[in-house]
């Protein structure tokens, strides 16, 4: 059997494959699934098309000439001035919710798709692509040599060439009209200066977050939330920095996820200020399973002692005695038998004295050689004369 044809196989079924084709290739970041893809008429809904550039840039044209376009199709686009390349990921209804999310309102940012990228086309952007680091590298001693305050991250040429966008990072407006002269003067080609935040430069560059995946602004995120500390103390979690901080320094965009089910959760948790009072003693929180729904108290304020852990159910219900006047036994259920936690003693139910029972020898051993040895003996016994 050749294996390697049947890989081939397998990659085309899944890029052109039934059920396959929102799959298509996912070599490309913030790459959108499309659930439309096996529904019959689909690409002819709309001449709109997602074409994604390097990274995270991305931008919307329409297919003019009629093309038979697919997801992955490298194609050559309308740009100011010249031409772009880049990389179809998207087609038909679902393009039309994309260009409403990105907030395109006017017609004109949305231009035209020349034609599949030619030999010649994709000569030119590798040449320009090659020259990116070195053009990066060159744009920051540019501009610390004019002294200003700010941090360009990444460079990005046009397809053909003509023109390079600058990403740059600064806390504070920045006057860069010289420096686009410079720009300009050293590298030959039309300058666009683009500001961008700490978390578009992480999803710019990519990496591995603390969770051993990577990170969500370099592979599905589109719009940044805001992140606060409150969802953190929603949840429970210890107000580190360092644990909060993700690769870009800010907090985390993944605290946001579960907050709402943690929220919804804590609903169904007694105050943390009220205290529960039993005929025993009075016990204070002092910490929970919010999702679980136990909450555990302790006898003293601020020492853990006497810890003991009740269902949010039990809890409640001891709040509400104690506003009646009431005092329960203690904070467990009083039907509850009285050995409620289990045993951790794997022998505790085990019968010790089994190991002081005598093993039944077997008559026949297991070795077969042995067996055979024995029975030779008792041959020659058996031939010796009885005296």
């Amino acid at each position: 059997m050749d294996f390697k044809n049947m890989k081939f196989q397998i990659v085309r079924g899944c890029d052109r494959g039934l059920c396959a084709k929102g799959c298509g290739r996912q070599d490309k970041q913030l790459n959108t699934y499309d659930w439309l893809a096996d529904v019959p008429g689909n690409a002819e809904t709309t001449d709109l098309v997602e074409v994604q550039f390097k990274n995270t840039r991305k931008g919307y044209y329409h297919n003019v000439n009629n093309l038979d376009l697919k997801k992955g199709d490298i194609v050559a686009v309308e740009a100011n001035p010249g031409h772009d390349i880049g990389v179809v990921t998207l087609t038909g209804r679902l393009v039309t919710l994309q260009v409403k999310k990105a907030h395109i309102k006017s017609a004109d940012d949305i231009r035209r798709i020349y034609r599949h990228a030619k030999p010649i086309d994709m000569e030119k952007y590798h040449e320009a692509k090659a020259r990116e680091h070195e053009t990066m590298i060159r744009s920051r001693q540019i501009a610390k040599g004019l002294g200003l305050d700010m941090k360009i991250g990444d460079v990005e040429y046009q397809g053909d060439g003509q023109k390079a966008i600058f990403y740059y990072i600064a806390d504070e407006r920045v006057d860069f009209r010289q420096l686009i002269k410079d720009l300009a003067a050293a590298f030959h080609v039309r300058i666009e200066m683009k500001q961008i935040g700490a978390r578009q430069e992480a999803g710019r560059i990519g990496g591995t977050g603390p969770c051993g995946r990577e990170l969500c602004c370099a592979t599905w995120m589109k719009n940044f939330v805001s992140v606060g500390t409150n969802s953190a103390r929603f949840q429970d979690i210890s107000l580190n920095p360092q644990k909060l901080a993700g690769m870009c320094a800010k907090l985390k965009c993944c605290l946001n996820y579960e907050v709402d089910s943690y929220v919804e959760a804590s609903r169904r948790l007694p105050s943390r200020n009220v205290m529960l009072q039993t005929q025993d003693a009075d016990y204070f929180y002092f910490k929970a399973d919010i999702l679980a729904g136990l909450v555990t108290y302790s006898t003293d304020k601020n020492v853990a002692a006497n810890l003991e852990t009740i269902p949010a159910r039990r809890a409640r219900e001891i709040v509400e005695m104690n506003k009646r006047g009431e005092k329960p036994i203690s904070l467990h259920d009083d039907d509850r038998q009285s050995s409620a936690k289990p045993s951790l003693d794997l022998l505790a139910d085990a019968d010790v004295s089994r190991f002081d029972k005598a093993k039944k020898r077997k008559n026949r051993s297991r070795n077969p050689r042995r067996n055979d040895g024995e029975n030779n003996r008792r041959r020659e016994s058996d031939r010796k004369p009885k005296e």
